[in-house]
């Protein structure tokens, strides 16, 4: 760890395995919320350039806190964009390819995906965590800013959602 102007930084090293470990699954996370993979990408990189200039290397739960970084950053990336005026009116007519679909087209979990996104954001975020990122539901409750006690109802009301959804869609939940 070093120290320049006060700040305490990671060593090179730390960060790079932390990125090879964990950008894949950031860059998931955030892409799941924004559903645009531009802007997963640029929340992505920023995630672990605040990781390069703040995180010191004694924090207990790295992977914690880089997905708490990464969800703030997109919560204040969403406040940007409710003041931003597109310049043009007429959405573009792109063929870029889906990546999050495509993964889960090929892991045949496209009804889980289009289920979760009949969800709340909070609820969804909570199972993206807990199912996606491997957090218990007290690191959940931290990253979220909830009690562990929200988090675990919270959890139990998107899982019973889904299935309903499921079920009334005649989607094969078994």
């Amino acid at each position: 760890m070093t120290a320049e102007k006060g700040v305490c930084t990671i060593d090179r090293e730390l960060l790079n395995q932390l990125y090879f470990k964990y950008s894949k699954e950031i860059y998931r996370y955030l892409y799941a919320m924004c559903q645009n993979q531009a802007v997963a990408q640029d929340l992505t990189q920023d995630t672990f350039l605040k990781a390069l200039l703040s995180l010191s290397e004694s924090h207990g739960n790295m992977k914690a806190w880089l997905y708490l970084v990464a969800r703030n950053l997109y919560l204040n990336h969403q406040k940007k964009e409710k003041f931003h005026v597109p310049l043009d009116e007429h959405p573009q007519n792109t063929q870029a390819p889906n990546m999050l679909c495509q993964v889960i087209q090929e892991e045949n979990n496209a009804q889980l995906f289009h289920a979760m996104n009949q969800l709340s954001r909070q609820k969804r975020e909570i199972l993206q965590l807990q199912y996606f990122g491997g957090f218990s539901q007290k690191e959940i409750a931290a990253i979220l800013r909830l009690t562990p006690g929200n988090v675990r109802v919270l959890a139990l009301r998107a899982k019973r959602e889904l299935k309903q959804y499921l079920e009334a869609n005649d989607y094969d939940i078994s």
